[in-house]
């Protein structure tokens, strides 16, 4: 394994993967294109509407195994001061974000004076704004401002819980040393609690608790494969308790987070297939700007939807071109947002001393 877990081609190309899958379904569920163009593909389209959202479990899954390779990759909390990663995990997530809201309030501004259509969200006001900076949209049922910003209030919490619980886990192993894996039982047992109860309850959705079924997964394979002894034996029990969950109550998205840990799993196993998988460089440079793609992509969709419904109002040939386009646009301004604002020095700088 290489020291830094985040730049592993692999979990490029499934965040690649994951990330375009979610452009096509907002392409899909938003926004007058895919209405005009649906006569020519109707299967297509309503394949991305149905599964495409599913992918975000992958993000998930991935973030679990990053986290756990970079904050307690032995099942015990590195850090000692976990208001401090906290802190830093809001602004590295939240500083591109509110750059990419301001960009989704004038886009939205702009295809307001193009067009009449519900995927355009209305004027912010300040009780919205203030929301949504503080990661609550969803919580005090504030309106969002762009498509999938509820991921990123949701990530955070994921991020938080996991901190917490695994500090909560070291203070203990601390003042009893002779308990062991109390880390790895805590996270095991929210995982499988929500598994088998939050998951299944959609009053649960707008909190990590729905979600930390595929997060606990990402994070308990990274330590399964980690393990020298046997790592097989932990392999299949994950999976068991994956199986479990599903004979409970099958849910699709549950069996693709299943499907990415048992992947992460095995590839780890045999290190070569993590590490040194060929893959095609275009996966890898998306997933790679994966982030930056996902805040942009709604606002770039909403000029392209509101363009050619303008001109081209009746027209299924051209509105798929135009869907196509918006994909490439959405990559591009993705590509461009990552260079000027999520990788830039001062971004990163107000994230790390935070």
């Amino acid at each position: 394994m290489h020291a830094d877990v985040s730049r592993i081609p692999l979990l490029d190309a499934l965040k690649a993967i994951a990330c375009l899958s979610i452009v096509l379904h907002h392409l899909a569920a938003y926004g007058p294109m895919s209405e005009i163009a649906y006569p020519l593909f109707p299967g297509l389209i309503d394949g991305f509407y149905e599964y495409g959202r599913i992918a975000v479990q992958v993000f998930f899954v991935v973030a679990g195994f990053l986290f756990a390779g970079k904050y307690a990759p032995q099942g015990v909390l590195l850090m000692s001061r976990p208001i401090q990663a906290i802190k830093q995990r809001y602004f590295r997530l939240v500083i591109p974000y509110l750059a990419a809201l301001t960009l989704a309030i004038g886009c939205a501004a702009f295809a307001r004076g193009l067009m009449v259509h519900d995927s355009i969200p209305g004027a912010a006001g300040p009780l919205q704004l203030l929301a949504h900076a503080l990661l609550l949209q969803d919580l005090l049922d504030q309106e969002a401002l762009s498509a999938g910003v509820w991921y990123i209030a949701i990530d955070f919490q994921l991020f938080t819980i996991a901190v917490i619980l695994l500090w909560l886990a070291r203070r203990i192993q601390d003042r009893h040393p002779k308990l062991k894996a109390v880390g790895q039982s805590l996270i095991a047992g929210l995982t499988l609690a929500s598994l088998l109860v939050f998951n299944r309850e959609n009053f649960w959705d707008e909190t990590a608790f729905y979600f930390f079924g595929s997060f606990g997964l990402g994070v308990l394979i990274y330590w399964a494969s980690n393990r020298q002894q046997h790592g097989t034996l932990w392999l299949l029990l994950l999976v068991t308790m994956v199986m479990a969950a599903l004979l409970v109550d099958f849910r699709s998205r549950i069996a693709v987070a299943g499907v990415v840990m048992l992947l992460l799993g095995l590839a780890r196993q045999y290190s070569f297939m993590l590490e040194f998988l060929p893959l095609p460089n275009f996966l890898i440079s998306v997933g790679r700007i994966s982030y930056s793609i996902f805040l942009v992509h709604f606002p770039l969709c909403l000029i392209v939807n509101a363009t050619f419904f303008h001109f081209f109002p009746a027209e299924p040939v051209t509105n798929a071109f135009g869907l196509i386009l918006a994909l490439g646009v959405s990559i591009l301004g993705g590509a461009l947002f990552f260079r000027w604002v999520e990788s830039n020095p001062l971004t990163r700088a107000h994230a790390i001393t935070a």
